[in-house]
């Protein structure tokens, strides 16, 4: 719908009827299972982040010079508003009167694998309420007579969640203009009042996080302020991702009806709560429903832990944890996975059936546990024969990783002595160019994938079809003069997916689709049981790719965490020892790929700060063991191997210590959108590993100049010095077009040459 948008298939009010029917059919689902406070505002065209930047007026000055508001400045509703968005979501190449202009920055939402895109807030920000943004969260559900609660993001976490500028005054703070926001919520909650909103929920997921006794003063001043509105409806103060920690007496003390706390990933809200005597009158919406994973619910276990909660509020809701963004959307119908068999599938819970389990377990709370006893006893045997099922446990796996020695988790030179080896085998200028790995997935790619799996296309076609688009790729970067070459994965759908279709332990959906950012949707893999590798992966693929030239061509791995995090962990195992299965099994590709000649290989790790707990306290232990996975995938590499790791769209600077005992070789990471604020991070921390800071933003159609790129190269020079910096874009190539692609890397090989020829060197600032 978006896509057939932005390529001219669809006008404005195509798109706004079609998003309209979506909405109404999942409101009327929800409905029809029994839902009692069914949630609106919950549908965005790119991200519910950029959504309420729009909604309160949170728009930087460029996108108005650049034309994007000529005629909005009361209405951001219509077309011209839309215009605006997406400019701001992904960036624009101008065009309509309007000039090009870059997207804002995009990050990970927390410790999930969504991007939202990353509200701009300066000391002059004024905030402006655009009310025709709000009312569709009511008047599309009035006409099928159903009253909705909105769902908007809280004004503390909205602010959390905001950067400033770089040229922002020293030690200013988006969380410092709280209250003004905090007006603007009051209209927001007026607004709503006037049209018949009973509840509202304002989800605040960074009160999950750290916070100081300074901010906590500032919430509750906050929502003080909002609660004493004078004309508001019902208020639930939502929280997810983990506990509330010191900020539960806080809660307990506002002045509104309800309070959401997640019992999933924050088990100990329970202790909170009991310790701070419960909620008052406040309603609780107990989130006992996992939002974030596909297991069943142990429903029996749920409603023992909903009894506890009863007499510690004035009410009780059942609720998911979280949004169920983060799941697919059913299992109702078998024919939409096909390949799940059914003691898995029996085992298994898409959003559509976590509906079902809130449904089911306020039956039970409110009529009694026998009244629901013949779905409880049916679901702890489901549960029980899976966890005995020989498919979930492997003894060779387990006593592989049972006699794992320290020797296995170094590699056998420190880096200074590695460096000059892979020098010399590999020849590289300065500022070498590569690519992180993956080039167009073309519609012609598409369809052979799709024709093979239709049984229209053998084997030994399919195979063919695939090494006459890797020599296409090759001859490409030839041509456009890169250094270090890639195949460019044709036959890969997704960097997880493809690796666990042929990794025992792991099980793949059909249309299992969940939303990564924007427009992009994966389908994550469920792990099931223990992990290992059958059989070689990529080893035919990069042996061949790199018969056909003499320049380099990196072998392409994605890394033990990231097939964790992008996939659905099995329960029963702590994720660190998930992760060391994984580990191994990459390990061997890894060894594989080197015993065939391969002299770079990368090994892809973007989830690994997604994985950092949202608390402090919790950090050094994952760290760790994600260190330590990723070392047990990596270290068997010889001296002379160089290993390339990649990391994007995430907050890097808290974990800089941890990403330098990785003891990767390289490091490519995204750097184009916050202006590469990465390398003066990795500068500071005296990172000494050879840095690719990404120098444009793959995720938006905008062609870099080659000025432009030169001079986020030459600010990268600043910090890191000449030796250490390779060129490369911020991410993998599969979602643009060549169209795009080719004049975007011919620059950026220009950049790098005109950079060799000047002898531009950077000295690192803590030398």
């Amino acid at each position: 719908m978006t896509e057939a948008y932005w390529s001219g298939r669809l006008d404005f009010d195509g798109l706004a009827s079609q998003a309209t029917q979506l909405k109404q059919s999942a409101w009327m689902l929800m409905r029809d299972k029994g839902i009692d406070l069914i949630p609106s505002g919950d549908f965005s065209f790119y991200d519910h982040v950029l959504d309420m930047a729009l909604l309160l007026g949170v728009i930087p000055e460029r996108y108005r010079q650049a034309g994007y508001m000529p005629h909005g400045e009361n209405d951001l509703s219509g077309a011209e508003g839309i215009e605006l968005y997406f400019a701001m979501a992904r960036g624009s190449t101008g065009g309509g009167g309007r000039t090009p202009v870059p997207a804002l920055e995009m990050t990970k939402w927390y410790d999930t694998n969504y991007h939202y895109i990353v509200p701009e807030i300066t000391p002059a920000t004024s905030f402006k309420l655009f009310p025709e943004r709000l009312s569709n969260y009511v008047t599309e559900s009035a006409v099928l007579g159903i009253k909705t609660k909105p769902v908007l993001l809280g004004p503390f976490t909205f602010l959390s969640l905001a950067k400033p500028p770089s040229d922002s005054p020293a030690g200013f703070r988006p969380l410092d203009l709280l209250e003004e926001l905090t007006s603007v919520y009051s209209e927001v909650l007026e607004h709503l009042a006037s049209w018949g909103v009973e509840w509202v929920q304002l989800d605040e997921p960074s009160l999950c996080a750290d916070i100081s006794s300074e901010d906590i003063d500032a919430l509750v001043e906050c929502y003080g302020s909002l609660g004493s509105s004078p004309s508001r409806p019902n208020v639930c103060l939502s929280t997810y991702f983990g506990h509330v920690g010191e900020t539960m007496h806080a809660l307990v003390d506002l002045p509104i009806e309800g309070i959401g706390l997640d019992f999933c990933a924050g088990p100990r809200n329970l202790s909170l709560l009991e310790e701070a005597g419960g909620l008052g009158e406040k309603k609780l919406f107990a989130g006992v429903v996992d939002g974030r994973n596909i297991w069943v619910n142990d429903l029996r276990a749920s409603l023992h832990l909903l009894n506890r909660l009863r007499p510690l509020a004035g009410s009780l809701a059942v609720s998911t944890s979280c949004s169920l963004m983060h799941v697919p959307v059913s299992l109702d119908d078998p024919d939409l996975e096909p390949y799940i068999d059914p003691e898995l599938r029996s085992c298994l819970a898409f959003a559509t059936e976590k509906i079902q389990e809130v449904v089911t377990l306020q039956a039970g709370m409110l009529n009694g546990e026998d009244s629901i006893e013949d779905v409880l006893e049916q679901r702890s045997l489901t549960i029980a024969n899976w966890r005995k099922s020989p498919r979930v446990v492997d003894e060779a796996v387990r006593h592989r990783t049972a006699h794992i020695d320290g020797d296995a988790l170094k590699r056998r030179s420190p880096y200074s002595v590695r460096r000059k080896i892979q020098a010399n085998r590999l020849k590289l200028p300065s500022f070498p160019t590569t690519t992180i790995g993956s080039f167009p997935q073309t519609p012609r790619l598409r369809s052979m994938r799709a024709a093979r799996s239709r049984g229209e296309l053998d084997e030994s076609a399919y195979e063919e079809e695939m090494r006459k688009e890797i020599e296409e790729v090759i001859r490409v970067q030839e041509r456009i003069g890169l250094d270090v070459l890639v195949h460019g994965e044709p036959e890969r759908d997704d960097m997880v997916r493809y690796f666990a279709s042929q990794l025992n332990g792991f099980a793949l959906t059909v249309n299992g689709w969940v939303q990564s950012f924007g427009t992009r949707y994966v389908r994550p893999p469920i792990i099931y049981g223990d992990v290992s590798r059958p059989h070689p992966i990529t080893v035919g693929w990069a042996t061949y790719a790199q018969s056909l030239t003499e320049k380099p061509v990196k072998g392409m791995l994605t890394g033990p965490l990231t097939m964790l995090f992008w996939s659905f962990p099995r329960q029963d195992l702590k994720l660190s020892e998930i992760a060391e299965q994984i580990a191994l099994a990459i390990r061997d590709e890894l060894h594989d790929l080197e015993e065939a000649g391969i002299a770079v290989i990368q090994v892809d790790e973007p989830a690994f700060r997604e994985g950092l707990p949202l608390r402090r306290e919790e950090w050094q232990p994952y760290l760790d063991w994600a260190v330590r996975s990723f070392k047990l995938a990596t270290s068997g590499a010889a001296d002379s191997t160089q290993v390339h790791t990649h990391m994007c769209y995430a907050e890097f600077g808290d974990v800089m210590e941890a990403i330098s005992e990785l003891d990767a070789d390289v490091i490519s990471m995204e750097a184009a959108r916050s202006s590469m604020e990465v390398v003066g991070e990795l500068s500071e921390a005296g990172y000494e590993r050879e840095v690719g800071p990404g120098v444009y933003d793959i995720h938006s159609p905008r062609v870099p100049s080659r000025e432009e790129i030169r001079s986020l190269l030459e600010k990268a020079a600043a910090f890191i010095s000449r030796d250490q910096l390779w060129v490369n874009p911020d991410c993998g190539l599969k979602t643009r077009s060549y169209s795009e692609v080719i004049p975007a890397l011919e620059n950026m090989v220009k950049a790098a040459q005109d950079l060799r020829m000047e002898g531009v060197v950077g000295e690192r600032t803590n030398r």
